[in-house]
């Protein structure tokens, strides 16, 4: 295992019986009190720098295997002070935590604005719409993914709740799209905060904690303590106090990942607005190559979102015999009711109205859903890999 890890605390050790061959010690949780009687403890504070290691996240290998991400102490604590006062935190505030712990939004982006502003959390196992409606009232802060955002709008109690309390709606960790913002205001007179961030950087940009300055579709400004610019080659680079110190045992993959002043390669692609405000047009890898020109497939994706009839998608670059590579869109609609075929083609026609030419997907694909990690991520490279072959040289759509 490349983390080396010493110990395995497991809730089912049944399931996991298949690291006892590679671990020294495995327990689970009911056994856990009972296996460190048997040590002595050791009461000392440990000294440490701000250099020093406090955590490894594995990224999420979206794009290839998973890679150990060296997170600092002072990197954890000056991301924290940022977003304290970026958000607004106080300790009179109360945040709903219902993300997963084996990620950094909620591992420690989130819970982090709670200890640092010495407020309140109400810490729940998981995301339930049901549960989250319950405890809604009572919070003044709610983090969650846009997943979580669109199933919330599926309760019809949603617009009718008691929701003064909350201050503050935070998304992150995936795209928002527009129309699930205009769509959640509409229904709240909430104005979701977007920001961005990823393992190796923690938070570094956000919207403005002002409802007036936020825009749907942007990213915001970089948070105190970041610098955010935008390569030749449109890719969005960082350099920040909240940076990683690299990745586990790949020094040379750590190299070829920051520029020669020290600027972390994101591999996401950007712009800046007049107002200094970024958006992201989607992953380096993402972009579409169609006969010489370039296609940002979160452009489109905005464009299709914006449907009455579809109610998310996904556009990715397959191979084309003439083109080299062409989009072709994937898309979930909000009514199953009418046939796909006819689906398909009042997409298209739609697309063709607002798009370039060139912009426009070759195809539309009907799905009842669209493959996700367990962040609420649209795995793209499993897209990409079941329609490899759509447009073989005997399979040409015109």
């Amino acid at each position: 295992m490349d983390a080396e890890p010493k110990i395995l605390i497991t809730l089912n050790i049944e399931s996991d019986r298949h690291f006892q061959e590679k671990l020294p010690y495995v327990v689970d949780e009911f056994n856990l009190q009972y296996e460190a009687s048997n040590f002595t403890p050791e009461l000392e504070n440990e000294c440490v720098s701000g250099d020093d290691v406090a955590s490894m996240v594995y990224t999420s290998g979206t794009t290839g295997l998973p890679k150990g991400a060296m997170i600092t102490h002072s990197g954890l604590a000056s991301n924290a002070e940022a977003l304290v006062d970026c958000w607004r935190f106080s300790q009179d505030d109360v945040l709903l935590h219902t993300l997963p712990f084996y990620h950094i939004h909620g591992m420690f982006v989130s819970l982090n604005c709670t200890f640092f502003s010495r407020s309140t959390a109400i810490f729940r196992p998981k995301f339930d719409v049901e549960d989250v409606m319950y405890w809604l009232p009572k919070s003044t802060v709610f983090m969650g993914v846009p997943t979580f955002y669109s199933r919330l709008l599926k309760s019809d109690k949603i617009s009718f709740m008691n929701l003064k309390n909350i201050r503050l709606f935070v998304s992150g960790s995936a795209p928002l799209s527009m129309a699930l913002w205009d769509e959640f205001y509409k229904q709240t007179g909430h104005k979701i905060l977007e920001r961005y961030g990823m393992s190796e950087t923690l938070i570094i940009t956000s919207n403005p904690y002002e409802e007036h300055l936020r825009k749907p579709g942007s990213v915001g400004v970089p948070v105190p303590g970041c610098q955010v610019r935008i390569s030749d080659n449109g890719i969005i680079e960082c350099k920040s106090t909240s940076l990683f110190k690299g990745y586990w045992k790949l020094p040379e993959k750590t190299k070829k990942e920051f520029t020669e002043d020290g600027f972390f390669v994101t591999g996401d692609v950007g712009k800046f607005d007049e107002d200094g405000q970024l958006y992201i047009l989607g992953r380096d890898k993402d972009m579409i190559i169609s006969g010489g020109l370039n296609i940002y497939p979160k452009q489109i994706e905005d464009v299709l979102d914006s449907m009455d009839s579809v109610k998310e998608s996904a556009v990715i670059g397959v191979p084309h015999p003439d083109f080299g590579e062409v989009g072709i869109a994937i898309c979930v609609p909000n009514n199953f009711a009418t046939d796909k075929e006819i689906l398909a083609t009042n997409v298209l026609r739609e697309a063709k109205q607002k798009l370039s030419n060139y912009k426009v997907p070759k195809k539309v694909i009907i799905a009842e859903n669209l493959p996700r990690n367990s962040m609420g991520k649209v795995q793209k490279k499993e897209l990409r890999e079941e329609y490899k072959n759509l447009f073989q040289s005997n399979q040409v759509v015109a």
